[in-house]
């Protein structure tokens, strides 16, 4: 049951006046909740609360606190259609999208409970002493990844379940041993509830630490100010726009004690069309991208918002049947009036903007806060002109930028900013041949594809989910996959340490059984 109360532990607290209610994009109208903003003095206790937990919590072995993430996902699968509903009605969703995002959510967990069973992700090193060494002993010295403390996690307003409250953020942090602090996002805060109250019921069951999760609501900026800058926290996750992460970033890094801020943020996820594409399979794959770009109306941090190609005929072709294509495809709603309306404000900025040309733009009727989709042409030489054309538009809008050469195209790839993905759509011999072309659109990026669409993003190992900024604020990390757990950790040596007073993953008996780095050989 959603109560609009803020979770502070396992507690239930209202303690603010400021309220607030999300809102039915599809029906545009409020829903029935109403949501308690979080109080300093509420921020301040769930602090502290994460503070005293993590004293216990980094120390509990990876296989309970797996447990623990495995009993997450449960209880999230046992909220049933409660928590699809409500997820439909803040976010215009369908509920196939409802349901995959849910399974995607407790893939998530569950992966990361792999990861805590199995136990080599802590990259145990030792080097043991040689204290008869010549011309000097050598000390005894062995690392390990720990845990940074407790984490601030922002949830998402594209993604309400994989990227918020029990999302890759929250999934990695408790896996590494950091309690979570969710500041839930004002789109969804009912959803966020829900998921809260089994995050909760897990813990309970599982025997974990008071204070290891905490969600708290707010409608505007304040809490999670309040909440970056507190001194006890340790590090932040945040997806969402440039502005709101850079804003974090700079609060951040303005602390006394700076901690670090893993922001995914914007990405036009641009597209190098090279000519075997468009002369093999230019029309299957401008059918191919008006479905990409339209997906979930769009929404997507992986959305192709830019296309590339060298100015030829089949290219012509090509922009015709994609402009085609999408307008026979039914516009979906956004998530928000807010999203709808800077939607519209993006596609009529760049649309009046000089040497472009609108190919396709939505006109028929549609529902309210529903984005009609839109695709601009434009020069290479006018797009390296003019920088407003490289912003990201959230939302089914693409640009198409049409280049004079090869060595053009290489100029405008090397113009973009970061980005989380690039696409090359082409032949074994167009790699060789636009070889430079291809290496300046990978210095651009976190991910690179051949051949295929970027949206969808695989939960696995080998993922980057990051990119170059502004796509995320640090490009060595990604968001997505267990390597994700690594933002919230540090190494630590320890120098001629007793074995029974060194952590476990260290000792010379190998207890945890775990692959090690022992002098220069991975062994168990």
């Amino acid at each position: 049951m959603i109560t609009g109360s803020n979770a502070i532990g396992n507690k239930l607290s209202k303690q603010g006046k400021l309220t607030y209610k999300t809102f039915n994009p599809k029906e545009n109208k409020e829903t029935e909740w109403t949501f308690y903003e979080a109080t300093s003095t509420e921020i301040d206790e769930a602090v502290a609360l994460a503070v005293e937990a993590f004293k216990l919590y980094k120390d509990i072995p990876g296989v309970k606190k797996a447990v623990f993430l495995k009993a997450i996902a449960d209880e999230i699968e046992a909220l049933g259609d409660e928590l699809i509903d409500t997820y439909c009605k803040e976010s215009g969703l369908p509920q196939g999208r409802a349901i995959g995002e849910r399974g995607r959510t407790m893939g998530q967990l569950r992966s990361f409970a792999a990861l805590l069973e199995e136990g080599s992700w802590v990259e145990a090193v030792i080097e043991k002493g040689q204290p008869q060494r010549e011309p000097m002993p050598k000390a005894d010295i062995r690392k390990m990844l720990v845990p940074l403390g407790p984490v601030v996690v922002f949830g998402a307003s594209n993604f309400p379940l994989a990227f918020s409250t029990a999302g890759g953020d929250t999934a990695s942090a408790l896996a590494a041993g950091c309690p979570v602090i969710v500041k839930s996002h004002p789109m969804h805060s009912g959803t966020g509830e829900l998921v809260s109250q089994a995050i909760i019921k897990a813990a309970e069951k599982t025997g974990m630490p008071y204070g290891v999760f905490s969600n708290l609501n707010s409608s505007g900026i304040a809490v999670g100010q309040q909440l970056v800058k507190h001194p006890k926290v340790k590090a932040v996750g945040f997806t969402g726009s440039i502005s709101g992460g850079t804003a974090l970033y700079k609060l951040a890094n303005e602390r006394k004690e700076p901690i670090p801020v893993f922001a995914e943020m914007g990405s036009i996820n641009p597209v190098v069309v090279l000519p075997s594409a468009l002369e093999e399979n230019g029309n299957s794959w401008a059918t191919k991208y008006a479905s990409s770009i339209t997906l979930g109306a769009g929404q997507f941090c992986t959305n192709p918002g830019l296309l590339l190609g060298v100015k030829s005929p089949e290219l012509d072709a090509f922009i015709s049947t994609l402009s085609e294509e999408i307008l026979k495809l039914e516009p979906s709603s956004m998530l928000h009036p807010n999203i709808y309306e800077k939607y519209q404000e993006g596609k009529k900025e760049l649309s009046a903007q000089q040497g472009v040309t609108v190919m396709a733009d939505y006109e028929k009727a549609v529902g309210e806060n529903t984005g009609r989709p839109a695709i601009l042409k434009v020069d290479g030489i006018d797009f390296l002109k003019n920088t407003k054309l490289h912003k990201e538009v959230f939302g089914p809008f693409s640009v198409i930028v049409c280049c004079d050469d090869a060595a053009q195209l290489e100029s405008v790839l090397n113009e973009l900013e970061g980005q989380l993905t690039g696409t090359v759509l082409g032949s074994e011999n167009d790699l060789e041949q636009y070889d430079a072309v291809v290496e300046a659109l990978k210095n651009r990026v976190g991910r690179i594809l051949f051949n295929g669409v970027p949206t969808g993003v695989e939960v696995c190992s080998s993922m980057v989910h990051g990119g170059p900024f502004p796509a995320s604020t640090d490009s060595r990390f990604t968001s997505v996959g267990t390597s994700a757990i690594k933002r919230w950790v540090r190494p630590v040596s320890f120098q001629d340490w007793p074995n029974k007073f060194l952590p476990q993953a260290l000792q010379d008996a190998n207890p945890l059984e775990i692959v090690r780095l022992e002098e220069g050989i991975y062994t168990k």
